[in-house]
C-alpha cells in the first residue's frame, strides 16, 4: 500500500528529530531551521539534476502555498517547543490528522466514514496517553502556536496531495519547500549569534538536512500515491520511533501505560487503513450504478 511511505517518512523524521535534539545545545532554533532547509535544498537539487527532473514548475501557485504553509508550520512548531513542555507541543502538533479529516470533509466535500474518524481519534488518544501533556493557563500563546502548526501542516499535506494529482514530481515539490524554508530561515538565523561549526556540529547539521529532505520525499510520495487520511494517520508512528530512540540514546524508560499507548497508535493506523479501503455502500433502496461502455 502506497500510504506506507508515510511510515518511512516517520522514521526519517524521528531521525531528524534526534539530530535536532543533539544540535539544540549548540545551535539556535533559527540556525537549525536554516540548515534544515539549506542542506536539504542542496541534496534535492543534486538528485533532481542526476535524474534530470526539471525544477521549474507550471503549478507555482500551488507549490508556493505548500511551501509557505509547510515552512510556517515548522516555525510555529519550533516556537511551541520553546514555549511549552515538549510533550504538550508534540501532542498539539499531532492534531493535524484530525484537522486533515475535517478539511477533507468541509473543504473538499469528501465523505468520511464514522470508522475513519473514530480511528483518527483513537490514534490521537494514544498520543495523549503516551506523552501525558500538561498545559498551564499562562501558556496559551504557545498552545495557539502548537495548534497553528497543526493547522498549517494540514494545509501543506493537502497541498502535497493536490500537487501529486497535478503530476508534480516529488523532487520538485521538496525542492520548492526547501528553498522557501532556506529563505525564511535566513533572517531568523541572523537575528541571534551564529555559532562556529566543528566536525561534530557539521555531522549534526548534515543529519538534520539529509533526514529531513529524505523524509519530505517519502511523505510527498505517500500523499501523492496513497490515501490522504491514511497517510495523515500513519504520521502518528513518528511518536513511536521517537520514543524508541529516546530509550536507546537517552535511557528514557517507557512505563507500562506508554506501551499501551503505542498499541493504540498502531491499532489506529491499521483500523483507519482498513476503513478507508472499504467501499461506500449506497443507501437502502438506492439504484445500483450501471456499468457504461467504457467500464
Amino acid at each position: 500500500m502506497q500510504s506506507l511511505w508515510m511510515v518511512v517518512a516517520s522514521l526519517l523524521f524521528a531521525c531528524m528529530g534526534v539530530c535536532v535534539k543533539l544540535g539544540s545545545s549548540t545551535f539556535s532554533t533559527g540556525e537549525l531551521v536554516f540548515y534544515r532547509g539549506f542542506i536539504g535544498l542542496i541534496i534535492i537539487a543534486a538528485l533532481a539534476r542526476s535524474q534530470r527532473v526539471p525544477l521549474h514548475t507550471p503549478k507555482w501557485r500551488l507549490q508556493l502555498t505548500r511551501s509557505l504553509s509547510g515552512t510556517a508550520a515548522l516555525m510555529a512548531y519550533f516556537y511551541a517547543i520553546r514555549a511549552l513542555p515538549l510533550a504538550t507541543a508534540v501532542t498539539l502538533n499531532y492534531t493535524s490528522p484530525i484537522i486533515v479529516a475535517l478539511l477533507l470533509a468541509l473543504w473538499f466535500r469528501e465523505r468520511l466514514r464514522p470508522a475513519v474518524v473514530g480511528s483518527v481519534l483513537l490514534g490521537f488518544a494514544g498520543v495523549v496517553l503516551l506523552l501525558k501533556p500538561t498545559l498551564q493557563s499562562e501558556q496559551w500563546i504557545g498552545a495557539a502556536a502548537g495548534l497553528g502548526s497543526a493547522l498549517l501542516a494540514s494545509v501543506a499535506y493537502i497541498s502535497v496531495r493536490e500537487l501529486g494529482r497535478a503530476g508534480e514530481p516529488e523532487l520538485r515539490t521538496v525542492f520548492w519547500f526547501s528553498g522557501v524554508t532556506t529563505l525564511l530561515g535566513i533572517p531568523w538565523a541572523l537575528s541571534g549569534d551564529l555559532q562556529a561549526i566543528d566536525l561534530k556540529g557539521a555531522a549534526t547539521l548534515i543529519g538534520v538536512g539529509l533526514f529531513g529532505g529524505m523524509a519530505q520525499l517519502a511523505m510527498t510520495r505517500a500523499y501523492r500515491l496513497g490515501k490522504t487520511i491514511v497517510a495523515a494517520n500513519l504520521a502518528y508512528t513518528t511518536v513511536i520511533f521517537s520514543s524508541l530512540f529516546g530509550m536507546l540514546l537517552w535511557n528514557e524508560v517507557l512505563p507500562f501505560d506508554a506501551w499501551g499507548a503505542i498499541v493504540l497508535i498502531i491499532a489506529s493506523g491499521a483500523a483507519v487503513s482498513l476503513a478507508a479501503r472499504q467501499p461506500v455502500r449506497p443507501p437502502v433502496g438506492a439504484p445500483l450504478p450501471q456499468a457504461g461502455h467504457g467500464d
